[in-house]
């Protein structure tokens, strides 16, 4: 949510805060709000697909910074869209903005686009640090207040709806909190921040009964507010004229200010209701008072959260039958865990829900169409195993979009449920109405059943999809398996297709993370080596400077949206199939700057075998992986694992690669 305006307003008043020194506490924290703020105030690229890797240190430091001062942190994230649907049109303006930042990106002007594996990148990093998270069913505000006042402890964030809610522990804005600025003794170490309370703010406010707050925000405008209300009112209502600065000692918004000073004449919420509803006029009163009612219960929160007992239990509870919508309540127990502990994407319940989804803005060409396209057979297998029951796969579930049959959602034709995707074209957001329809070679499954259906099979429902033959796997590393025939999927997908530089370029890119990785997690002297780092190091110095706006290859960064894109849906699938294969640690398979920089030097003459130069290592793993994407087309007697020497082979099979996929140079 958010309440417009509220912000600036309260944090241009230093006396609504007490400092706070955070230590030796817990702290709920808006998961959504942290990972943005991360990103974003930390300088990483937005323009050619994300700088995971500097952003997985950034992570990982701010938690450090927690556990240096003892705070125990308990991260809550959104999950799908809303039950009632009503903040789906603010959704869709913002996809509509996010569209136009990303083409002003792509442009070289300013612009913030949250590159978009960025939240499987920050849940990947709290399940490696041990920190533990709940994804919520559906936006996750009212759970996170909900928690905090169970607790009495306070909430980070970056929403203006906690100025409304009553929590006794406080908020705490990032605006104000200096994780990366620690003070105190060793054993008395803290975070300086500045924490808000209701009872502190509403104490300037004329001692304003707090229980007020809440019609305030309905009234001022928040992301359920029609804005036309929130006119009408303001043209017919006489608010005291307050000279700026007068009430606060600095300047703020007049409007925010008079209806402050307006609502505090009143003792109660029942008669400030009473006027306002007096004042917007009798004839839609009733309709009115249940809207506005209904906005101000949004800000009441229970005594206590169940998502304590989630937190506390080793085994935890399930959401509450009686909170979930209608669509989740039959649904398998396994898949509800797996979305609570975050290991399933929040993508499965707005098909589940709501059947449609928005598909995230990326940096592309905005004259050709969407990065999404290319992955849309991997999206509709997992709209098939959600929505098509292995045993009629003729019919229908109940409630469930389909064409032919009108179920009040979606496109109709033919009795196949179907999706309603809302994409980039052109400029533009549109909706697309996506049939659930895998492909002939994939067998169905039970949704109910899956968790206990064979791997083999799992595995069989992937591959096909992505169009992979299972021998291909047979070489690689565990973690390299689904970036590997994402890459495969990708090749014979996408438009326009690869140049040899760019194919080049990937690769060297699965080489670089792996070692690094293997650096990080392994005591291996193979690894931590010094020709392994020279090689890590030498590829790295060929990254693009992340503040390096100008000079962005176009057709270059639509290609790796369309990976990404690829390798965000197969995850996802991934997922949904519980695991056939290792999830990969995104941060590894993908850096944008380093890529772009890559396939500019190969481009510009560099040749792959000089850049793994010293390693023998390196150079098997890149011929292992070449050969994995080659397939049968090359000779298997050609040379595997040897440092340098192998030009001609590493020509040959690329060059085969290019002829028999249709790839050009």
């Amino acid at each position: 949510m958010g309440v417009n305006g509220l912000t600036s307003f309260v944090e241009g008043n230093r006396q609504f805060f007490t400092d706070m020194r955070l230590r030796d506490c817990r702290l709920v924290i808006d998961g959504c709000s942290l990972y943005f703020q991360l990103y974003f105030n930390s300088g990483l690229d937005q323009a050619r697909g994300g700088d995971y890797e500097t952003f997985v240190v950034r992570v990982q430091q701010f938690f450090a910074a927690l556990s240096e001062c003892a705070v125990q942190p308990f991260v809550v994230l959104d999950g799908g869209m809303d039950q009632t649907d009503k903040k789906f049109k603010t959704l869709q303006e913002r996809a509509q903005s996010k569209i136009r930042k990303a083409h002003a990106l792509s442009r070289g002007s300013n612009g913030s686009v949250l590159p978009l594996l960025a939240r499987e990148v920050f849940i990947q990093v709290l399940s490696e640090l041990g920190v533990l998270l709940v994804q919520c069913i559906s936006e996750a505000d009212f759970e996170i207040a909900s928690l905090a006042k169970h607790w009495g402890c306070p909430v980070l964030t970056n929403d203006s709806d906690f100025y409304i809610f009553d929590l006794k522990g406080g908020y705490l804005p990032f605006s104000f909190f200096q994780w990366n600025n620690i003070r105190g003794k060793a054993m008395e170490r803290y975070i300086p921040a500045r924490n808000f309370t209701v009872d502190r703010f509403c104490s300037h406010l004329n001692g304003m009964n707090k229980q007020l707050l809440p019609l305030f925000a309905v009234v001022i405008g928040n992301d359920y507010t029609p804005a036309k209300l929130t006119e009408i009112f303001f043209s017919r209502v006489e608010l005291e004229r307050v000279p700026s600065g007068r009430m606060y000692g600095c300047s703020s918004s007049p409007r925010i200010e008079g209806f402050l000073l307006w609502l505090s004449q009143f003792t109660s919420p029942a008669d400030a209701l009473e006027e306002v509803l007096e004042i917007l006029g009798e004839q839609r009163k009733g309709n009115l008072r249940t809207q506005l009612s209904a906005g101000m219960q949004d800000y009441q929160l229970p005594q206590r959260s169940s998502l304590a007992q989630y937190f506390s239990s080793p085994q935890p509870a399930l959401p509450d039958a009686h909170g979930l919508p209608a669509a989740l309540v039959s649904q398998p127990e396994w898949l509800l865990r797996m979305v609570a502990s975050g290991k399933l994407s929040s993508f499965v319940l707005d098909v589940l829900v709501h059947q449609k989804v928005l598909l995230v803005a990326q940096v592309e060409n905005s004259n050709l169409p969407s990065s999404h396209t290319t992955s849309l057979s991997i999206r509709k297998t997992i709209y098939s195993l959600l929505l098509v029951k292995a045993s009629q796969d003729s019919q229908t579930p109940q409630g469930v979009n389909q064409r032919g049959r009108s179920q009040g959602k979606g496109g109709q034709q033919s009795g196949i449920p179907c999706v309603d995707e809302y994409d980039r074209q052109e400029l533009n957001l549109k909706k697309n109405t996506v049939e659930a329809h895998r492909p002939s070679c994939v067998p169905q499954l039970d949704l109910a059943a899956i968790d206990k259906a064979p791997t083999q099979i799992r595995l069989q429902v992937l591959l096909g999809t992505l169009g992979v033959m299972d021998h291909v796997l047979q070489p690689l590393p565990p973690h390299l398996c689904l970036p590997v025939c994402v890459t495969y999927f990708w090749m014979n997908n996408c438009k326009p297709k690869p140049s040899q530089p760019l194919m080049q370029a990937i690769l060297l890119g699965l080489v670089y993370g792996e070692l690094n990785w293997r650096r990080a997690h392994l005591n291996d002297p193979v690894f931590r080596s010094k020709p392994s780092a020279s090689v890590c190091q030498r590829l790295s110095h060929l990254r693009v400077n992340p503040g390096q706006r100008r000079g962005l290859d176009l057709d270059v960064a639509h290609l790796l949206s369309q990976w990404q894109s690829c390798m965000w849906a197969a995850m996802f699938l991934n997922q949904l199939l519980c695991f056939p294969l290792p999830e990969p640690q995104c941060a590894g398979v993908f850096s944008g700057t380093l890529l772009h920089g890559l396939e500019a030097a190969i481009r510009g003459g560099h040749q792959c075998e000089a850049l793994l130069a010293g390693d023998a290592v390196a150079w098997q793993l890149y011929s292992i992986l070449l050969e994995a994407l080659t397939g049968p087309a090359v000779s298997a007697t050609a040379s595997r694992g040897r440092e340098g020497g192998a030009t001609v082979a590493e020509e040959r099979r690329l060059q085969t690669l290019l002829f028999t996929t249709g790839l050009h140079c």
